[in-house]
């Protein structure tokens, strides 16, 4: 048994501990802090849940690895998952939060006034979540079958128990406290190897300003092998799919379950706001970290890798070609390795690129834990949005609304444990890379809450019939283009399957428009409740405490 692997399983088993201990001593008991925890969590602490939350296995591991392989076309995804917190911190957010649900199907049938609009909302998140939790348990089988270099298979269902236990067991309220550290944890691996290649490739530990000087030298080399420039733009796909991809991700982003109830977990407007602000901070460490990631690593592969011989090639080499996730093959029989006979999967280039840089086992098995701490943090927040939108929308509000607080808890946490248990078998031969599957959810997002949830905060006309009108053909929508692109080749200007999201919003806004307007309005008390989103809450300040609104009701 090597150093390397005991230094990296001390670090990632250090990790597994600490979460497991956070969890049991925030152990939800009672169901406002399984779904909201508590609604009193600081707002700085809220918005590094949101960044470990958001930053998931497709953020840490794919996202280098995506730009690294795409280049300029890669840059959609940072600008689209950015931009979609400005959209959400400013549209959504803070009015989602002032309406004081637990989740985002409760807003829907609430604010619409209809159980059937609150199903096909619930059964939306659980279609969206469970989507986007395969990409992060295939995510956890890569790190874990990197470690033990077992198949990542076997992987991904070490991952689905320990996902599978922590968040059954401390609920909203485990999972943030886990998630402000599994941030930091992620962080820290994230940045010290890419300011470590910053220093040995451009001696300045800035990567942020020092990688722009190895674009210029990759260009030349491209040049050199004739292939197509990494800064290039549209080389992969149409302008038209990158505005679609980044639209997609971008109003996916402000309409995820898993992320707006994160503002729910604070105790007013203001701090749902601050909550975002701080998560556009923390998450924007890594983003910008993100291109600088993907150009040291391929500048090293192209000067330090391709063009050696099959038989020297560096021994990390081999770890990966065990994992299948890296294939080298000779095929013009030269004996030497050339660029194009190098086929690197875009879900390794992080997990890889500490070896590929011989930065050293501690940083190699902090990665590996980073890595961990990234699909963990957000399989976590995905479990608990499918949990709710079974266990809160369909079982108490709909199904059973007198059950007592200990069956509905109970109920929750069966539902977590199953559903990342299905998630896990389909996560064993997932139907894409981390990052395309990621991009599925985000387009289902897209279709169908992003045109849900603007309306019904920013138009008061909208109605029940348009809103279920608008989910059902948002969904059907997008579903059918991204199948019709995936296995069809069907594509509208070249957009593929990743922005499908587009299609779906544009005939689910109109849906609900036309439908809306075409029956009755809703009622004065819904539309009066719709107007009083929009304003700040007024606080009334009595004998030194302060009390929000004239009701006297308290700020909880």
């Amino acid at each position: 048994m090597d150093t390397q692997f005991l230094v990296s399983l001390s670090i990632i088993l250090a990790t597994f501990a600490l979460y497991i201990g956070i969890a049991i001593y925030n152990k939800a008991k009672e169901t406002s802090e399984f779904y909201v925890a508590g609604r009193g969590v600081p707002p700085i602490f809220n918005g590094m849940a949101i960044g470990a939350d958001w930053m998931s296995a497709a953020s840490f591991i794919g996202m280098a690895g995506t730009i690294m392989l795409l280049g300029y076309d890669g840059l959609a995804y940072i600008m689209g998952w950015t931009g979609g917190y400005l959209l959400l911190t400013f549209l959504l957010a803070p009015q989602l939060r002032k309406y004081g649900r637990y989740t985002v199907p409760e807003f829907i049938g609430d604010r619409y006034d209809s159980h059937t609009a609150r199903v096909i909302a619930a059964i939306c998140t659980i279609i969206i979540s469970f989507t986007y939790s395969i990409g992060q348990l295939s995510g956890s089988g890569v790190v874990i079958g990197r470690l033990f270099e077992i198949d990542a298979k076997l992987g991904t269902m070490i991952g689905v128990v320990l996902i599978a236990f922590y968040a059954a067991f401390g609920g909203m309220k485990g999972i943030t406290w886990t998630q402000v550290a599994q941030y930091v944890i992620l962080i820290i691996a994230y940045l010290i190897p890419v300011i470590f290649m910053a220093l040995q490739l451009t001696g300045n530990p800035m990567p942020w300003i020092s990688y722009g000087e190895l674009v210029g030298k990759m260009g030349e080399l491209d040049r050199e092998l004739g292939i197509s420039e990494y800064f290039a733009p549209f080389t992969n796909g149409t302008k038209w799919q990158f505005l679609a991809l980044m639209f997609t991700l971008m109003a996916g982003t402000a309409g995820l379950p898993h992320v707006i109830v994160r503002f729910y977990t604070v105790s007013t407007m203001k701090a749902a706001r601050w909550s975002g602000a701080w998560a556009l901070l923390f998450i924007g460490l890594l983003y910008l970290s993100a291109p600088a990631y993907a150009a040291f690593s391929r500048f090293i592969l192209m000067t330090q890798v391709a063009g050696s011989k099959i038989t020297e090639l560096p021994a990390w080499t081999k770890t990966w070609v065990d994992t299948g996730k890296l294939q080298v093959a000779d095929g013009n029989g030269d004996g030497v390795l050339q660029w194009n006979e190098l086929i690197i999967s875009n879900d390794i280039v992080v997990m890889a690129t500490p070896e590929i840089a011989n930065l050293g086992m501690f940083v190699i098995g902090l990665v590996a834990a980073g890595a961990m701490a990234a699909a963990l943090s957000t399989a976590g927040g995905l479990m608990i949005a499918i949990s709710s939108a079974f266990a809160h929308d369909i079982f108490y509000r709909v199904l059973k609304p007198n059950s007592t607080e200990k069956t509905r808890l109970s109920v929750a946490r069966w539902s977590i444990v199953i559903a990342t248990l299905l998630a896990g078998v389909i996560a064993l031969n997932p139907p894409g890379a981390i990052t395309q599957i990621v991009a599925w959810a985000f387009a289902l997002a897209t279709g169908t809450f992003f045109p849900a949830l603007v309306l019904g905060v920013w138009w008061k006309r909208s109605n029940s019939q348009g809103v279920i009108a608008g989910l059902l053909v948002g969904l059907g929508v997008t579903l059918a283009y991204i199948f019709a692109a995936k296995y069809g080749g069907f594509t509208i200007l070249g957009i593929i399957d990743t922005g499908a999201g587009v299609f779906g919003a544009t005939a689910a806004f109109a849906a609900n428009i036309i439908v809306s307007l075409m029956t009755a309005a809703p009622s004065q008390k819904i539309q009066e409740e719709v107007m009083d989103l929009r304003y700040p809450e007024q606080m009334v300040y009595k004998d030194g405490e302060v009390w929000m609104n004239d009701d006297g009701s308290k700020s909880v």
